[in-house]
């Protein structure tokens, strides 16, 4: 009796503590940015201790911060101009005051998206569709992984999705996409191992116009160890597409890592001599001090940012907010 009463509370326990297991809540930016901020705050309060005025020196100091920060030199250079124009006219400062006119020159540098390219995942602007998004990144920057998240936040908008895996050199990446297929009830067009990516493309795009999809988004290769072959394989991939949209691909999303630092300029460097890219993803921003890249790349290649990776669930891609994004680094 003892055995028949234990074995049916111990599955109904089981399975009680599998579905009221909580929901872990999505990181907010200021979280996500706490390691770059931390970092960039206490250098700058050390570096400004027991001084009255933003002097020569300190501005000195301050752009070697900047710099060892994967700001990025040009961008650096730039933010340096022109504080010591704004601190000429006044350069008794409190630290607040200083970094109160950083935030505003940061926000000034980084540029905005500009249409065609979708604002939000409700494409609302859009009346021809499907929107197409082609995305670009080396291996090993979550690329795939964003396409997945991507998906899952225009299924949330009731946005009919199909993904093109057209990384056909790497077995995972066809995998991991069918899995988040799985997850988000998307639609896939995939040929398998080294098919033609070009091909995959083109279905995809067939597929979403023939069954009035409202985003497809394609997956690409992420070697770059021939240039030549990169840029023309992505040429090709988008004339394909746009034989069926003249005006596809609307989205090239660039994504690189956070964690990378000054490697992440020089991927960045590579893919826009490669294609025109107009939007940038930056994922792993959580785990690194190294946020200031996402100023740098930004500003330095007129790529404006569109998504920010915070963590591993699909929640934690947000959609980036500038005025948010520079006040999570720059305020206490």
């Amino acid at each position: 009796m003892c055995l028949g009463f234990f074995f049916p509370m111990a599955i109904f326990n089981l399975f009680g503590k599998k579905d009221n297991k909580p929901k872990e809540e999505p990181i907010s930016t200021r979280e996500g940015l706490e390691s770059t901020r931390k970092s960039l705050l206490g250098r700058i309060g050390r570096a400004f201790a027991g001084r009255s005025q933003v002097d020569t020196a300190f501005l000195d100091d301050l752009e070697e911060i900047l710099i060892t920060s994967d700001v990025g030199v040009e961008t650096t250079f730039e933010i340096i101009k022109r504080l010591e124009a704004r601190v000429a006219k006044d350069k008794y400062l409190q630290q607040s005051e200083l970094t109160l006119m950083m935030e505003e020159e940061v926000m000034n540098l980084l540029p905005d998206i500009q249409a065609p390219v979708a604002q939000d995942f409700s494409l609302s602007q859009h009346t021809a569709l499907p929107y197409v998004i082609l995305v670009v990144g080396v291996n090993g920057v979550g690329k795939t992984t964003t396409i997945g998240k991507l998906a899952h936040h225009f299924s949330l908008q009731g946005k009919k999705v199909v993904l093109g895996a057209a990384d056909t050199f790497r077995a995972a990446a066809v995998d991991q996409l069918g899995i988040w297929k799985d997850r988000t009830g998307v639609e896939i067009v995939s040929h398998g191992m080294n098919a033609d990516p070009s091909a995959v493309a083109f279905d995809a795009v067939k597929k979403g116009v023939e069954m009035e999809a409202d985003v497809v988004i394609i997956d690409t290769a992420g070697r770059l160890h021939n240039k030549v072959g990169l840029m023309n394989e992505l040429a090709k991939m988008k004339r394909v597409v746009q034989k069926f949209r003249e005006d596809a691909p609307h989205e090239v999303l660039l994504v690189i890592d956070a964690t990378t630092g000054q490697n992440a300029f020089e991927q960045a460097r590579e893919f826009t001599a490669a294609t025109t890219v107009n939007t940038l993803a930056v994922t792993k921003l959580d785990g690194t001090a190294k946020g200031g890249v996402v100023i740098g790349v930004s500003h330095e290649f007129g790529i404006p940012v569109k998504y920010i990776g915070l963590g591993e669930q699909a929640e934690n891609l947000k959609l980036f907010n500038k005025r948010e994004f520079v006040r999570s680094i720059f305020e206490e």
